[in-house]
């Protein structure tokens, strides 16, 4: 007995040690003011995240390394003392704390302001007609914050005049009315991590596993919703690994060790231990940190090398940032904004018509609505793996900062995320979007005439881009979105998953030992190592304004015809035939390989000279579809998947495809749900949601961390244009691009 205290007294002053050292090792400076206190966290969202120390502003105007590389943009805008200029920005520092010191003086808040927890504080947007009306100059309309908060077990909805500060509306949610719970802040994700050290159960679980408690490294796992006995509590289930050799602590699980732990109360309430057979996977060759891996394979063969490429602009970038967020490049316009559920979110977007000079709309909002990603596993620690990334833990808060000259290029301008913490206090995330002109060689047009012609045409443009990139790493999971913008107005929303993935313990360390009747949900990756098969699917929300707010929604779709006997040499060909969708129910896509179309969205009320009307078409790809049960519960809450493409009336209130409320909810609150009332659609405001998808059989390439694999889907204009835009556009000269010699070189 004497023997298990004293050993259980030195793992718990071993852990306070490591606590002290990791808080020292990883504080990130964020600044902070006597007035204004500025939180920061470092960036890994679903395992420990540490609180910095506050220290005293120092303005940090460009990205790390910008000056050395050049970069030619001016200074970003400083934070602490930035103005709203334009009704879509983004809440400053200042409005946040006005916002905050107005939530902490209402009643009853005011009667225990240490006891309300935000979970979200935004802008609230103006109305978008009120938005649409705005021209730089005017007055900006009047700001106000939406915050979702909890206080004493209940969740609230409020929204706070910011000039005068005053709670403008304030309601109190019945629980027994709604279900599911807002998105976590990092604050619940960072406390659930800990919560199982502080139970003695598990301490000796851990121990009798072989593994110290120092090296234990926890996720906090979103547990869905399967039941009854899930509800009236916010509740989480932890699971945790070996960081013992490596930092790839996601290839060392504690196999079938999980805890669920009341999230409200941080207590323990249950612990399944179901692995103890299971050994703890090796660390060798897991590491993928550049120090560590370059160190153990020097002398092994390496990777072939590639030279760094940089794109050159002798002069200067094409495009400018106004005013912090109004982006303008080759005719294209838009305003973008860091959002803490969304990630990035897009508005305004228009683009020039090079025949007549005139700005015309595209885009009013597209943005992330949701993602989900459920694990093909159905036994006792892998079946609630069924993650809503957006509602659940928040897209924006999982945004890391980027890398300059890795995640962006040299020529890159970046923009800081302002998000509130959960006592409403301000942060800032550095670098959080990059926006930059891409070019891969790739052609924007051609056409060079046959020598049997005569004529000697050699017609080529190349095609650039312009690049809006965010990177959000949800724990082992990372995100790469872009928005890219070409120049013949095509717009590609592009998704990359990369990072590590979330692996199974196994005992067996070859193929040859699986029994044949034995299903392992996976891959076996490495000894004692499986991947699990799973799916991605990220929705987006975009609320088309082709030439105008009135539109509809188009299918073309092709068919075989037979000729008629002796019409001609052929007996088949394909005809294309255009339906208007009357309602929501007509929209629905289910995408078919042998049943093509195209979809458009067009504005009824304006013609091309020849009378097409004018539009926009999105075309699919990233086609995986969900072949889960309908009536399975991940399936219920992620309805919005049943379908490619939706279509819906606009409205303000639904914006996030899962639900406002995420977190343990049934699927009561969802885009399906919200289709099923049928409403019309026809010329109407209307909004487009597509859905990107994934299925995943991990392979051993993808261990120890993956190979970035992507997909996208484009909104291409469709008779938006009266002929090609960049008929115009100029080809390259040598001249116009410097001349560079490779290191070392002389000149002749």
């Amino acid at each position: 007995m004497e023997a298990t205290t004293s050993l259980l007294r030195f793992a718990f002053l071993a852990v306070g040690a490591l606590l002290l050292l990791l808080l020292v090792r990883f504080s990130v400076h964020l600044p902070s003011t006597d007035d204004q206190d500025l939180l920061d966290w470092t960036t890994n969202p679903k395992t420990r995240i540490h609180r910095s120390s506050p220290r005293i502003a120092q303005p940090r105007p460009q990205a790390a390394g910008a000056a050395a590389a050049g970069n030619p943009f001016p200074t970003k805008p400083d934070q602490l003392h930035r103005t709203p200029r334009h009704p879509l920005d983004p809440l400053t520092i200042e409005e946040i704390n006005t916002a905050r010191a107005a939530l902490h003086s209402h009643p009853p808040f005011s009667s225990s302001p240490a006891s309300v927890t935000v979970h979200s504080l935004v802008l609230e947007e103006p109305d978008k007609g009120v938005v649409l009306a705005w021209r730089p100059g005017d007055p900006l309309p009047p700001r106000v914050a939406s915050v979702i908060a909890r206080f004493r077990g209940r969740n609230h909805l409020l929204t706070v005049d910011l000039e005068p500060a005053r709670v403008a509306s304030h309601a109190e949610l019945d629980p027994e009315g709604t279900t599911g719970y807002p998105t976590m802040t990092i604050e619940d994700m960072t406390s659930t991590t800990w919560a199982p050290l502080s139970d003695s159960a598990f301490n000796r679980t851990v121990l009798a596993r072989g593994v110290r408690l120092s090296d234990v490294a926890c996720l906090p796992i979103s547990t869905g919703w399967f039941g009854a006995n899930e509800e009236r509590r916010r509740l989480i289930k932890v699971q945790c690994y070996s960081a013992e050799g490596t930092s790839n602590f996601y290839m060392r699980p504690i196999e079938g060790l999980t805890v669920l732990v009341d999230m409200d109360t941080l207590r323990v309430v249950s612990i399944s231990d179901r692995g103890r057979d299971i050994p703890i996977p090796k660390s060798a060759g897991t590491d993928y940190v550049y120090t560590a891996s370059s160190a153990s394979a020097a002398h092994e063969p390496r990777t072939a090398t590639v030279n760094p490429i940089s794109i050159e602009q002798p002069k200067g970038p094409s495009f400018t940032v106004e005013d912090g967020h109004v982006v303008r490049w080759a005719g294209w316009e838009f305003h973008l904004k860091p959002d803490p559920r969304a990630g990035v979110v897009l508005s305004r977007v228009a683009v020039t018509d090079p025949d007549t000079g005139e700005r015309r709309s595209v885009m009013y909002k597209g943005m992330t609505s949701e993602l989900f990603v459920p694990y093909m596993d159905p036994t006792e620690a892998w079946y609630f793996k069924t993650y809503m990334d957006a509602g659940e833990y928040g897209f924006g808060l999982q945004a890391m900062p980027l890398v300059p000259l890795n995640d962006c290029p040299r020529n890159a301008y970046y923009m800081d995320g302002v998000f509130a913490a959960a006592d409403g206090r301000p942060y800032v995330r550095e670098n959080m979007v990059c926006v930059f002109e891409s070019y891969a060689g790739d052609i924007a047009w051609r056409h060079a005439e046959s020598p049997i012609t005569g004529l000697g045409i050699r017609e080529v443009r190349p095609k650039v881009t312009l690049v809006v990139r965010m990177a959000a790493s949800v724990a082992n999971y990372d995100y790469i979105v872009d928005w890219e913008f070409q120049m013949d107005g095509l717009i590609r929303v592009k998704v990359g998953l990369s990072g590590i993935l979330m692996v199974k313990g196994t005992p067996y360390e070859h193929k040859n030992q699986v029994p044949n009747n034995e299903h392992m949900y996976g891959t076996l990756l490495s000894e004692n190592v499986i991947g699990v098969i799973h799916d991605h699917y990220i929705t987006f929300r975009l609320d088309m304004d082709v030439d105008g707010a009135d539109n509809s929604f188009v299918k073309v779709g092709l068919t075989k015809q037979g000729t008629s006997p002796g019409e001609s040499p052929r007996t088949s060909y394909l005809k294309a035939t255009r339906r208007v969708a009357r309602t929501e129910k007509d929209a629905q896509v289910r995408l078919k390989l042998y049943d093509p179309a195209e979809f458009h969205v067009i504005n009824p009320g304006k013609t091309t000279r020849v009378g097409n009307p004018v539009g926009y078409k999105v075309v699919p790809a990233g086609t995986a579809a969900s072949l889960l049960d309908p009536n399975d519960p991940p399936q219920l809450r992620g309805a919005f998947t049943n379908n490619q493409i939706w279509v819906t009336p606009y409205n303000k209130s639904e914006e996030w495809a899962g639900g406002l409320f995420v977190f343990q909810s049934k699927g009561e609150d969802t885009l399906a749900v919200w289709s099923e009332r049928d409403r019309g659609i026809e010329n109407k405001d209307i909004v487009l949601w597509y859905t990107l998808g994934f299925h995943h059989i991990p392979c051993q390439e993808d261990f120890p961390i993956m190979p970035t694999v992507s997909s996208s889907f484009d909104l291409k204009p469709v008779n938006f244009f009266e002929s090609n835009p960049i008929l115009r556009m100029a080809p390259n000269f040598a001249g116009d691009l410097p001349t560079c010699r490779p290191a070392g070189a002389t000149s002749a």
